[in-house]
């Protein structure tokens, strides 16, 4: 199990503590279920959606446990998709696409539930926080904002490289610290569910608006730090 466990992580710089710890091993024993049935990890991407919407409809409801832990299962089925996908050799431009999008039109109904003025503020703060954990990972590792000309890449670069491009523009050819890499690993989607399925469970889903402000604030000024230039004096 451990081997296949390996075999299935996604390649990145620094991995998110959160899923690595307790969501990747959870959505593990569903790839051991689903990889013999030959199930497509597309379809675990609309069953990760699904569950998010449902999320979404029990939050608009007031019913916030049943909507904290359809959160947590989309979480653990968003993570099972793309391990299945490695595990068996099955990843496609299509499937990166596809949850990418299921994604963002996930939030946006999460904070939509909240029916309030600040769920706007919440969706935009969050969009931009994964953002920008994903452009420095990318930034970080050497790779090319890239997207190809299928529906599902159109749309994605519709959706996505604005924000890719505007990340190049702003944080390329600056020196990437790892340890900014480290701390923006941490905010990634799987944490940043946990919280709001926390606030849920709690009594107080707006909270999580308030989390994200306090994360922007902390990316903006994580990004501004630039390492020490020595300079170097010579006689004349």
């Amino acid at each position: 199990m451990s081997s296949a466990l390996a075999r299935s992580r996604k390649p990145r710089v620094v991995q998110e503590w959160l899923c690595e710890r307790l969501f990747r091993p959870l959505a593990h024993l569903v790839v051991l279920v689903l990889a013999p049935l030959r199930v497509p990890p597309p379809a675990v991407v609309l069953a990760s959606a699904a569950c998010g919407f449902a999320g979404a409809v029990e939050l608009a409801r007031g019913d916030l446990i049943a909507a904290a832990v359809l959160v947590q299962v989309k979480t653990v089925l968003d993570n099972a998709d793309g391990q299945l996908a490695r595990l068996t050799g099955r990843v496609t431009a299509f499937g990166r696409y596809l949850d990418s999008e299921c994604d963002l039109l996930v939030n946006a109904a999460l904070f939509a539930a909240l029916r309030t003025p600040l769920a706007a503020l919440g969706f935009v703060l969050l969009t931009l926080v994964l953002s920008t954990n994903f452009n420095v990972e990318r930034l970080a590792r050497g790779g090319m904002a890239a997207w190809d000309s299928s529906v599902l890449g159109r749309v994605y670069g519709v959706l996505y490289g604005w924000q890719d491009r505007l990340a190049d523009r702003l944080l390329g050819g600056r020196a990437i610290q790892s340890w900014q890499v480290s701390a923006l690993a941490n905010l990634g989607m799987t944490t940043q569910l946990a919280a709001f399925g926390l606030c849920m469970a709690l009594g107080h889903p707006t909270a999580y608006v308030w989390i994200l402000v306090c994360e922007a604030v902390g990316v903006a000024a994580l990004l501004t730090v630039q390492p020490k230039q020595e300079v170097s004096l010579e006689h004349r």
